[in-house]
């Protein structure tokens, strides 16, 4: 028997210890950021639950950095090409469409802008263009390690179309993607089509809930914004167990078993956002509490769930389905998860966390 409870409290204290410190770095940088570019918001400290901070593994961090002067956020409504170039020339032939968790983003689409955000420094042709946004955020970032003194514990990563940096810990060297967020409260993209049909999990008080809640935009590709729902899935992960079920220690475990045996590695080709969509899958495919009360039964739906989807090399996102979150994985990485997943499902020995 392999017993997780161990383990569990281990990575919980261990990744405390490093989220401490990285919130204090990263409120530090885009403190002097604020200062230096009314656009960008600082990350404010938490003693508790940070929105603005994602672990995507132990040594893995997603920050999204609050963007401001933006405000009431309208869907576009009517498509139109785009022909500019990020340096400002012009192609013969449109750009691609966004895919199907991208969108462009044009200033018009708000009441209310800033001036700033009419810039040639972040805008082409009215849109306001992520590449040319972490271009600008990306100098911010540079020259506010330098005035914060954190030269010596933050770095950037060079050759990256997003912005990232490796800190030193205490703990060990971690890994962060600085992502500007725009967030868009009291809407719902048109993308998003969920759920398609009422569901017994989450019920539909709780959906009605989490569409209020809106979405996020964030910068970290070249032409598109990308669509994230980051107060959506933390009310689906607050409240799993409401009716006393292992939901949530299912995934405690799925998640070291992954980390630890299947899918080890600074980089995994695995992250936890990809465990938490295979969970939430399973949670509306079984919605009942009968379902989530015998720990080994429950979790070995789970690795059913994720040794089907790494198999295949395709993993809906939860709410926009049309996208693939495997789409742009290692083959061969994805691959030898699966194998691993195999053998382990041949011959399944574990013990609740």
């Amino acid at each position: 028997m392999l017993c997780l409870r161990s383990q569990v409290d281990l990575r919980r204290r261990w990744v405390s210890q490093i989220v401490e410190e990285v919130q204090k770095i990263v409120q530090n940088l885009t403190t002097e950021i604020s200062y230096q570019d009314v656009r960008f918001q600082a990350v404010p400290y938490s003693e508790t639950y940070n929105g603005n901070i994602k672990v995507l593994g132990p040594c893995q961090f997603l920050i999204t950095v609050p963007v401001r002067g933006l405000a009431g956020y309208r869907e576009a409504r009517e498509r139109h090409w785009r022909y500019y170039t990020l340096q400002g020339t012009r192609l013969p032939c449109p750009l691609r469409d966004p895919e199907p968790l991208q969108q462009w983003l044009a200033v018009e689409q708000f009441v209310k802008s800033l001036w700033q955000w009419h810039e040639e420094d972040v805008n082409i042709e009215g849109d306001i263009v992520p590449a040319k946004v972490l271009q600008v955020f990306r100098k911010l970032v540079e020259n506010a390690i330098g005035a914060c003194g954190l030269a010596d514990k933050v770095s950037t990563l060079p050759n990256s179309c997003s912005v990232r940096v490796v800190v030193e810990t205490s703990v060990c060297q971690v890994e962060l993607q600085l992502a500007p967020a725009l967030e868009i409260p009291n809407a719902w993209p048109e993308k998003a089509r969920w759920p398609r049909c009422p569901k017994r999990w989450p019920c539909p008080e709780r959906v009605k809930c989490i569409k209020s809640l809106g979405f996020t935009l964030l910068a970290c590709s070249s032409y598109h914004w990308q669509l994230g729902f980051p107060r959506a899935e933390q009310v689906l992960l607050a409240q799993l167990d409401e009716d006393g079920g292992c939901r949530r220690r299912c995934f405690q475990a799925l998640r070291q078993m992954t980390e630890d045996v299947w899918c080890p590695g600074k980089r995994p080709v695995l992250t936890a956002h990809h465990l938490q969509t295979v969970l939430f899958w399973t949670c509306e495919k079984y919605p009942h509490p009968k379902h989530w009360q015998v720990f080994s039964m429950a979790f070995l739906r789970l690795v059913r769930k994720l040794h089907k989807c790494v198999s295949q090399h395709f993993l809906k996102h939860y709410f926009v389905r049309k996208s693939n979150l495997l789409q742009y994985a290692n083959s061969g990485e994805l691959d030898a998860v699966a194998q691993k997943l195999d053998h382990f499902l041949k011959n399944p020995q574990i013990s609740p966390p």
